[in-house]
């Protein structure tokens, strides 16, 4: 399938959203901001991933507040963590990042609502680490948008928005996401039935490719459709390292070590290979 080239303007984050940039998100639902990270900072996420990511495979911990984590093999038949809620909470530089002034100005993109950083509440701030090779668990992820678990919570869809931080390149070359502009002014049925929630991964004419650099942030509005490709390459080329953090509004629901699994992650293994 022939798909449409989306070309669109990179932005730089300031102390303010200018009137240029609300346009923008309000007509497309995301925003791609260039170098807000530099590239010593976000090495020092990764030592953190990886420092917590063998502490936790060390103690044989399953889930964080409740939430399962996600584990696979890279292509040594090495343990990895693909999936990794709460991140924040054992990364001193994100949990500095994600809670500090450069991104307050985000929580303006949504008028009329008070948004709020939830890096203790859903799934917190989540690493996600997708890399294609036999043993991996996490190569891809089919069209989703990220406002509908509010039903297994609230059985309300609110606004909210995921705040993207790439720690490697991203483009086709390790999947890449694949948004489909504009789809978060959809109607609550193009929200709900639009697609097959992860079970469809098909590329889709009017999708674009988000290419992105080490550094770089991406944010999208909640009710936003978004897929992310498969790499046509394994291991070390696959690899593709993003943190998200959700901005939400509604009622306070901070987790802790008691908190129950909710229902979309017990379907979990019945969906696991829709990614």
């Amino acid at each position: 399938m022939a798909v449409k080239p989306f070309h669109y303007k990179k932005f730089q984050l300031g102390d303010e959203i200018t009137e240029e940039q609300m346009k923008f998100f309000t007509k497309y639902g995301f925003l791609h901001f260039a170098e807000v990270l530099t590239k010593d900072y976000v090495n020092s996420i990764i030592e953190s991933y990886n420092n917590a990511t063998k502490m936790l495979i060390e103690s044989g911990k399953t889930e964080i507040n409740g939430i399962p984590l996600f584990f696979g093999k890279d292509d040594k038949g090495e343990p990895m963590i693909h999936r990794f809620p709460f991140f924040s909470q054992y990364s001193k530089p994100m949990h500095e990042f994600i809670s500090g002034p450069r991104v307050k100005p985000l929580l303006k993109l949504l008028e009329g609502y008070k948004l709020r950083i939830g890096e203790d509440e859903k799934d917190g701030t989540v690493f996600n680490h997708y890399y294609n090779t036999k043993g991996s668990k996490f190569k891809k992820m089919g069209w989703h948008t990220d406002s509908i678990r509010d039903l297994f919570y609230d059985g309300k869809v609110l606004p909210m928005l995921n705040i993207g931080v790439y720690l490697d390149d991203s483009s086709a070359i390790n999947g890449g996401l694949r948004v489909l502009p504009g789809t978060h002014n959809q109607k609550l049925f193009q929200l709900l039935f639009k697609k097959a929630y992860f079970m469809n991964a098909r590329e889709d004419k009017n999708e674009a490719l988000v290419i992105a650099r080490a550094g770089d942030l991406v944010v999208h509005h909640g009710h936003l459709w978004h897929r992310v490709g498969e790499s046509p390459y394994q291991g070390e080329k696959s690899r593709r390292r993003i943190m998200y953090t959700p901005a939400i509004c509604g009622k306070l629901d901070q987790k802790n070590v008691k908190s129950k699994t909710p229902l979309y992650h017990k379907l979990r293994p019945i969906t696991k290979d829709w990614f």
